[in-house]
């Protein structure tokens, strides 16, 4: 650990990652227990590096802190010494330890792993046959083991070392089905969240908070709340991270760690961008930021910038979102955390484009498209077409326009509206540029639903603004009361609300097609809407006043 942290402290990553060799080697064969020399010696250096919160340049070693107990020192569970490497080179803090430059398919910082060429690597990552297994076979030592070198492996930069690593994380998630024990699940969603299954990200974060909660493993519980409110914001569920986050921080607080605190508060502006209150995003970056700078948290600060770019993307100021997420995709010293900075790329390439710049996210894109193909993040195939689109459609707006069909198909594949909405956007302004108010209309009220379906009222106003000028009602022009209806009229209102056919009412009310299509026709206009989705839209509406009266 002293040889790893002075490497680090130098900037020399091969010799870095020769110092965690012997420690990776040793994960599975035995793991010092809560009083061993690595609990107590590795607890006091990360403590002293900022584990808890202290002040420290050396995130690496820092971070291991995280898997220790913020009082004593000492190991969280048995095995100090596996979780904390395994937290050293997974974590956000640990920098890019054999980080891979996705567009040269080789390791940033340094050769391959010391000691073990790429082939050797691999088959002690993956040996061949193996199957699942659960935590009662291989021990937990064991499952630990197969976390550090899958993880090792998939940062190798080796796309035949990556793929084996993706085995290997899978079968610890396979391992972790049969377990109780919180650092056992934690370890086990950040795999999930690397292969991409964000599903399993987000049961194995609920299952280790309720294991952390039940045995009173506070300083747990906000690493837990960390984990699941990050998963649930990759999947698009923003309500559930805001509260998750807002617990975590509630929690973090609590149990005194400052660092899990900073994270839960970037999260909070991230998913503070959706809305309109700007102020509140640069409240809680600002928040997270100022504990990041004191204590090298890159992961944290990276997080709140994007935060604050995305912002500026919502309220219509690419210049400077592109000027703000340049310096967290960009290669060289002082760019963004390597597990997000692939994630921050299509907010980057919308900016650049939509600030008339789009040569200067060519390069990005080109990046981005390897990385896609790794399968970290469901999201990304379809984001990768948006961002070809975008690139497209100055010259070529025909080819953008079947880039973005092909982009929205491969959105209806994954969760998650927002990404989907965001594509819809820029289709249907691509559409009203090009003169096809129609389509455009179509398009632009798809991503208006979604935007207001998953509460980012900041796009919403955007996609709504785009519809006034196909000629669209918006939704201030809508009826807040629905009294001028008859009986029959509000009831098929209603029904045509919530999806169903003419033909769907006919068979409900007793009437016929024809009957429906009469009263629905005087319902638009007694309304003035013009469309079913600006009639659900209207009794939507039409409600919520009502509730609030």
């Amino acid at each position: 650990l002293a040889a790893a942290e002075a490497s680090w402290a130098m900037g020399d990553a091969a010799a870095y990652r020769e110092a965690l060799a012997p420690l990776i080697a040793e994960a599975g064969e035995a793991g010092g227990g809560p009083e061993t020399e690595h609990g107590t010696a590795g607890g006091a250096r990360a403590r002293e590096r900022g584990g808890a919160g202290g002040a420290g340049g050396s995130g690496a070693v820092g971070e291991v802190g995280a898997g220790l107990d913020a009082e004593t020192g000492r190991a969280a569970h048995p095995g100090v010494s596996t979780e904390g490497q395994a937290r050293a080179v997974h974590s956000g803090e640990s920098g890019a330890v054999g980080e891979a430059d996705a567009g040269r398919g080789r390791a940033v910082g340094g050769a391959a792993r010391p000691g073990a060429s790429s082939a050797e690597g691999q088959a002690r990552v993956a040996p061949e046959g193996a199957g699942a297994v659960g935590v009662e076979a291989v021990g937990r030592e064991g499952v630990l083991g197969m976390y550090l070198r899958g993880m090792d492996a998939v940062l190798s930069g080796d796309a035949r070392g990556f793929e084996e690593g993706r085995r290997a994380l899978f079968r610890v998630l396979d391992a972790a089905g049969d377990t109780d024990e919180a650092e056992l699940l934690l370890s086990a969603g950040a795999a999930a969240l690397v292969v991409g299954d964000l599903t399993a990200a987000c049961r194995l974060g609920s299952r280790a908070l309720a294991a952390a909660r039940a045995r009173g493993q506070v300083t747990v519980v906000p690493r837990a709340l960390k984990q699941l409110a990050y998963g649930e914001l990759r999947a698009g569920r923003h309500a559930r991270a805001r509260a998750h986050a807002e617990d975590g921080s509630r929690a973090a607080r609590s149990a005194g760690r400052r660092n899990d605190l900073a994270h839960h508060q970037a999260i909070l502006a991230l998913v503070a961008s959706l809305d309109q209150d700007a102020r509140t995003v640069a409240e809680h970056a600002a928040a997270a930021e100022g504990t990041a700078a004191r204590h090298g948290l890159v992961q944290t600060s990276t997080l709140a910038q994007w935060a604050l770019g995305r912002a500026d993307l919502a309220r219509g100021r690419p210049q400077e979102a592109a000027a703000r997420l340049h310096p967290l995709i960009a290669p060289g010293r002082g760019r963004g955390h390597f597990a997000i900075r692939m994630l921050v790329v299509p907010c980057f390439v919308e900016a650049s484009v939509l600030a008339g710049r789009a040569d200067g996210a060519r390069a990005a894109v080109e990046e981005f498209a390897v990385w896609a193909g790794f399968g970290h993040d469901p999201q990304a195939p379809a984001q990768l077409l948006r961002c070809r689109a975008l690139l497209a459609a100055e010259a070529h707006p025909a080819e953008a326009a079947d880039l973005y069909t092909e982009a929205l198909a491969r959105h209806a594949t994954a969760d998650g509206d927002f990404e989907r909405a965001r594509t819809a956007l820029l289709h249907g302004k691509g559409l009203r540029r090009a003169r096809q108010p129609a389509k455009a209309r179509d398009t632009l009220r798809d991503a208006l639903i979604a935007f207001e379906r998953c509460g980012a009222g900041a796009w919403a106003a955007q996609a709504a603004a785009e519809l006034r000028a196909t000629g669209e009602a918006s939704a201030s022009q809508l009826p807040d009361r629905l009294d001028g209806l008859t009986p029959q009229q509000l009831r098929i209102a209603r029904l045509v609300a919530e999806g169903a056919t003419n033909r769907e009412v006919a068979r409900h009310l007793s009437v016929s097609p024809r009957t429906v299509d009469h009263h629905l026709r005087n319902v638009f206009a007694t309304l003035g809407v013009r469309s079913r989705v600006e009639l659900s839209r209207a009794v939507a509406r039409a409600d919520g006043s009502t509730a609030d009266a």
